[in-house]
């Protein structure tokens, strides 16, 4: 035997190698689900199904795991996960791929094995589902459950029918039978109904044994044909049931071995035609056997009593057996494998004839005993011992009619003989309480009339029982409802009923002892009332006079004595008989007392009621004779006593067996008539006229009632109208009064309110002041601390921009001190370097000067040469005129150096003030913006060239003046005579001081402070006029090379300025 783990695969080989299952045990491999982790466990199967062609079947576990095992491909495959145990499945629906299953939560669902989906979920069922079957057309299938069976459309998922029963009775199996539309129910109570599946109409029952051969039921199998069916249940016995004749073909008996019956299933043939002749039994030891249904030869079976079988499965073509063990694992059998080996025997040649009988119920009683076989081991089966009496001779005791019909009347429903139970009640005085309700409605053979007291329950409340609930309350609602149900229902069913006035207390005992159950309490109250209740009518609405006659003379006959000390006392039968018997002892018996009782009444003859009424009056013979008050003995009826009841029904029945039969109550009362199935009797026993008499006494009583409580209540209606009317009046002048009583008040209340209200607005106008006033200050006060609060801000604002303008000086002051050291120093190069062109220029010009002089004394020799020789012409021609013209060149000299001294002094002061005015300028530049710079060195720039070309323009003007004067000091010279040797001299050093008056330049310099320019006269006297050419070109490449610095530094300082103003900027943004 091969042995397969499927682990956490979900698909994989079935078996390693090739199977080959032995003729012992015909296992090819056993399956089994192990988890391997911190907890190791087997996951068991619970359930398996076949498919159609009987090569695949699903396995369904206990986690809600579906496998498909495919034993022609050997393989298998996890199909679904449904996440819930497993409680039925079925794998032959029209579409191949989808199969059913239910679950642990009585849902049912269809599913796909190719695509693994959810094909339809049915719901319906409020039990668990035990079983499906589909139809061999695949188009529909029966759930069944324990209360309830649904016929389902597969096409459309749909539910097309339910059947549903009472849960006392329940369902063992519904299923289809193959090749036919009929349904075959089988239910817990034995019975087993045929349905047409169609128009689900009864098509016909099983006749259910009534003798010890009946078991019960709870496992059923179906041949393939359809023409039998096997039942099996708690015995060892198997039922065959031929379907076509509808009766109980054969009683097979199983092993000694076989004590319970769990499953059947039939083994296919595909040589028998359907007519499955093979069936296996499952049974409580676990081991399934089986056997041939004709021959009754055990063939082989499965299992074993270590590892039982819990769940089997058998494949359509009959060749695997799938069977799911005890410890969860699954074991595939070969059938061919098991059978191999098997000899079947020939038929058996001996036959029982059994005997024919006349009826149908002899045949069914006596010949069961005929049709039980044993099963045995490769013999013929043959009859029990003892169980073919009814073929032999038997001597039986000829009984006369009377007896026969004695023994049918003592005959009861389900199996109970009135006989036997009178016995077991004078055995043990009363019934067993479990089974007491049962034997009650076997005794009084109640129909059970759904129909009849629906009809009469439908009319709804009797109007003689709307006021009930006053005349007799009643603590439960449930239990006053139903009383009133049943008593309406006694009412519809006969008039009388409304009239009775006792006939609550009659009833209410037994509808509180049959309160689940309206119907059987209804029918036992009319049959006590048809039989035991019998001439209570006739003298309506009086007492029954002739039954308490009929009491009055038993007592008579045996207890005298007490009758005679009742009559002495004027107690009559209406006093102390009539009390018993219209509350039916329920007054003065316990429960259980009552019930004892009643075990008896209902066990014996009508009359024992009547006879028990007088044992009781006898039994309470003592108590009743020391009793002389009416009223005590009335007490003593309608009260509980001390009473043995045991010995009165002693005393019932011993007055039952001494009374004379001419005061027997038996000579009076009919005998037990129970009531008639389909429709209630008429019950007419009653002066009818008198009873229609008192209906329409009771309905003109009612009518006058009626007109009575509506003049009554229009009385009622004006005297109240009137007293309205007159509480109204009083009550308007009471109210007129009230009004102008507070029409005063309110009066004065308004004046007092007035005044208060004046007081109180004045005092309102004093705390608006007040509020108005501190509102003010208030608002003041805020304003004040809101001022403070602003010049706060205002000063920390101040303090803020102090501090920041105090940063900014300081850090323009370090600027600025930067700049004017950087400033000094360059002023201090360019005075060195102004010193050493001023030494270069000095020694220049002492070396021009050198030169000059020894020019000039060279002139100047020349010159008082020239002007002795002048003199002395002069001398010679002396006249005014020259005379003039030197004086008149000597003031021009004179003024000639005045106007210099002058121009002189206004260009230094004219200088200082510029420098004083740049200095201004300078300070009030560092204090702005770089950005006025660039404006303020246009302005300088400006002025700087104003300035240079204004003296340019003086320079010109007094070179012109100086041309002006020289001419004019020429002009006497011209009028000179001509010297020989001293004319030409003249001209010379004329013409080369008016050269070097025109070519000598102004030396500038400017302010590097300022960029202010500076006129500094030649130091080498510019107006010299022995100054050479050389000169003027060192004095001009000096003042080049310092404008050209200049300009660098001026430039410097630009970019500085440009620097700062960008990194303020920054900062400002920031």
């Amino acid at each position: 035997m091969q042995s397969s783990d499927l682990g956490a695969r979900e698909r994989g080989r079935i078996w390693q190698r090739k199977p080959s299952p032995s003729a012992a045990d015909g296992v090819i491999v056993n399956v089994t689900h192990s988890v391997v982790g911190y907890h190791s466990k087997t996951i068991r199967f619970l359930h398996v199904a076949f498919d159609a062609a009987g090569e695949a079947f699903l396995a369904g576990d206990h986690q809600g795991s579906i496998y498909l095992f495919d034993l022609s491909r050997n393989s298998f495959k996890l199909v679904q996960r449904t996440g819930q145990a497993c409680t039925a499945l079925a794998f032959n629906l029209r579409r191949k791929t989808e199969y059913l299953v239910a679950l642990a939560d009585y849902s049912v669902k269809c599913f796909d094995t190719d695509t693994k989906e959810l094909v339809s979920w049915m719901r319906g069922h409020e039990s668990t589902v035990s079983s499906i079957s589909v139809h061999g057309s695949g188009r529909y299938a029966i759930t069944t459950s324990s209360d309830a069976a649904q016929l389902w459309d597969l096409d459309t998922f749909q539910r097309k029918r339910k059947l549903n029963v009472h849960l006392s009775v329940g369902i063992q199996k519904v299923c289809f039978l193959p090749l036919s539309n009929t349904i075959i129910s089988c239910f817990k109570d034995d019975s087993i109904f045929a349905w047409e599946s169609d128009t689900l109409h009864c098509k016909y029952q099983l006749p259910v044994p009534e003798d010890e051969s009946r078991i019960t039921y709870r496992a059923f199998a179906v041949t393939r044909d359809g023409r039998a069916l096997v039942a099996g249940g708690k015995s060892n016995f198997l039922h065959l049931w031929c379907l076509n004749a509808r009766q109980l073909q054969r009683i097979i008996q199983m092993p000694p071995k076989v004590r319970t019956i769990r499953h059947l299933e039939f083994l296919p043939d595909s040589f028998d035609g359907g007519s499955s002749q093979v069936i296996g039994v499952l049974s409580q030891d676990g081991i399934m056997r089986f056997i041939n249904v004709q021959t009754c030869k055990l063939l082989f079976d499965i299992g074993n009593l270590d590892n039982g079988i819990n769940r089997v499965a058998i494949s359509p073509n009959g060749h695997y057996i799938s069977a799911v063990l005890e410890d969860g694992s699954l074991s595939i059998y070969s059938v061919k494998a098991l059978s191999q080996e098997l000899n079947k025997p020939p038929p058996p040649l001996v036959k029982v004839v059994a005997d024919n009988g006349k009826t149908k119920d002899s045949q069914n009683q006596k010949s069961v005993s005929g049709l039980k076989m044993r099963v045995t081991s490769g013999s013929v089966a043959r009859p029990l011992r003892g169980m073919s009496a009814g073929k032999k001779m038997q001597t039986r005791v000829l009984k006369p009619s009377g007896s026969i019909m004695e023994d049918k009347e003592n005959v009861l429903p389900a199996g109970l003989n009135k006989k036997r139970l009178q016995a077991l009640l004078k055995e043990f005085g009363e019934y067993p309480e479990k089974y007491r309700m049962f034997i009650w409605r076997s005794l009084l053979q109640l129909p059970e009339n759904h129909a009849a007291f629906s009809s009469l329950t439908d009319k709804g409340t009797h109007a003689g029982y709307l006021g009930i609930h006053e005349t007799y309350p009643i603590k439960s609602r449930k239990l006053l409802r139903i009383l009133q149900r049943v008593l309406s229902a006694m009412a519809h069913w006969s008039a009388i009923f409304s009239e009775v006035s006792y006939l609550p207390l009659l009833a209410f005992p037994f509808v509180k002892l049959f309160q689940n159950n309206q119907l059987i309490g209804f029918e036992v109250v009319a049959t006590v009332i048809i039989n035991w209740c019998q001439h209570w009518f006739e003298y309506f609405p009086n007492p029954p006079i002739n039954i308490l006659s009929v009491i009055e003379n038993i007592l008579a006959y045996h207890d005298k004595e007490l009758l005679q000390h009742l009559v002495k006392y004027n107690i009559t039968s209406q006093l102390y008989a009539w009390p018993l018997m219209e509350t039916l002892f329920s007054e003065v018996l316990t429960r259980e007392e009552w019930l004892k009782l009643f075990d008896n009444v209902f066990s014996n003859h009508p009359s024992f009621l009547l006879v028990a009424v007088a044992a009781y009056l006898i039994c309470s013979r003592a108590p009743l004779l020391q009793c002389n008050i009416k009223e005590d003995l009335e007490h003593f009826f309608h009260h509980r006593n001390n009473l043995d009841l045991g010995a009165m029904i002693k005393e019932a029945y011993h007055l039952m067996d001494i009374t004379p039969e001419d005061i027997h109550p038996k000579r009076m009362l009919d005998d037990f008539v129970p009531l008639t199935k389909g429709q209630y009797p008429i019950f007419n026993k009653y002066p009818k006229f008198v009873v229609d008499y008192q209906i329409k006494e009771r309905e003109r009583i009612w009518q006058e009632e009626l007109e009575y409580l509506k003049e009554r209540q229009l009385a009622h209606g004006m005297q109240a109208e009137s007293v309205k009317r007159q509480a109204e009046n009083a009550a308007w002048y009471r109210q007129q009064q009230l009004l102008q009583e507070a029409e005063e008040q309110r009066r004065k209340i308004l004046l007092e309110e007035e005044q208060k209200l004046v007081e109180q607005r004045v005092r309102l106008a004093a705390m608006k002041r007040e509020l108005k006033v501190k509102e003010l200050q208030v608002l003041d006060a805020a304003h004040r601390r809101f001022l403070k609060h602003q010049q706060e801000q205002q000063k920390s604002e101040l303090r803020r921009l102090d501090d920041e303008i105090d940063r900014k000086v300081v850090l323009r002051n370090k600027e600025t001190a930067a700049l004017i050291q950087d400033i000094e120093v360059r002023n201090m190069e360019l005075e060195v370097q102004k010193k050493i062109f001023e030494q270069q220029l000095a020694k220049e010009q002492a070396a021009v000067t050198r030169d000059v002089k020894e020019h000039l004394d060279t002139n100047w020799i020349k010159a008082d040469v020239e002007e002795q020789r002048f003199k002395r012409m002069l001398e010679l021609d002396q006249d005014p005129s020259v005379e003039n013209y030197e004086n008149n060149e000597g003031e021009l000299a004179k003024a000639d150096q005045l106007s210099a001294n002058v121009g002189w002094q206004a260009q230094m002061l004219h200088r200082q003030r510029m420098y004083n005015l740049d200095q201004e300028k300078c300070q009030a530049e560092l204090a702005h913006l770089a950005s006025e710079n660039r404006e303020r060195q246009t302005t300088l720039l400006q002025a700087m060239k104003d300035v240079e070309g204004k003296r340019w323009d003086e320079v010109v003007e007094r070179h012109v003046q100086l041309k002006v004067s020289q001419q004019e000091r020429a002009v006497p010279n011209a009028r000179r005579p001509p010297v020989e040797h001293g004319g030409d001299l003249y001209k010379s050093v004329l013409a080369r001081l008016c050269d070097t008056s025109a070519t000598c330049p102004i030396q500038q310099r400017r302010d590097p402070l300022q960029g202010s320019g500076e006129q500094i006269p030649g130091s080498l006297c510019l107006n010299n006029l022995s100054l050479d050419s050389s000169v003027q070109l060192s004095l001009d490449r000096g003042r080049a090379d310092l404008e050209s610095k200049e300009r660098e530094l001026m430039t410097g300082i630009r970019e500085l300025r440009q620097k700062l103003a960008t990194r303020a900027r920054q900062e400002i943004s920031k």
